[in-house]
């Protein structure tokens, strides 16, 4: 007896591959779908407070040694470079966080429209880098709360005598 596709020359690819090779991932989470269809709803259909997690930008390499933290929420006085596309290696300020619109503008990047109006050019907050937080108490509190190098947890004998 032969398993299917094993000396059958096919010729679609397809076939060839064992039927294990097609098997899906496990789901992880019982509480969380792993469905595509509704992590994509689920992220466009997003509230405000919810889109400013989502539009996270990563740190700079000092700025992560500094605070040890990867990645903060982009906000208006940040100031970024563009690592990805056609605008890449430009650094600017923050002017706005246009949340409707899963996007960022930026001091200096511009386009002329027809009639010669310039108008900024959204960037994706993935595409840039923070090179310089703007920090208040909240940020600072966000900072605080995110660093990897303090360890969290329960209290040891130590701490409460």
């Amino acid at each position: 007896l032969e398993t299917v596709g094993s000396s059958l020359s096919s010729p679609c690819p397809l076939f060839d591959r064992a039927p294990s090779s097609i098997a899906r991932k496990m789901k992880q989470s019982p509480t969380v779908s792993s469905s595509r269809r509704k992590s994509r709803k689920a992220y466009f259909t997003a509230p405000s407070h919810i889109r400013r997690k989502l539009m996270s930008a990563p740190l700079s390499k000092e700025l992560r040694q500094k605070y040890n933290v990867r990645s903060l929420p982009i906000r208006r006085d940040d100031e970024v470079i563009i690592c990805r596309g056609h605008y890449h290696d430009r650094e600017g300020k923050v002017t706005q966080v246009y949340r409707k619109k899963w996007r960022i503008h930026i001091e200096r990047v511009t386009r002329d429209k027809a009639n010669g109006q310039t108008v900024p050019v959204g960037i994706h907050p993935s595409k840039v880098m923070i090179t310089k937080i703007k920090i208040d108490k909240d940020r600072k509190a966000l900072l605080d709360r995110k660093n990897r190098a303090v360890k969290k947890g329960k209290y040891t004998d130590k701490d409460t005598t």
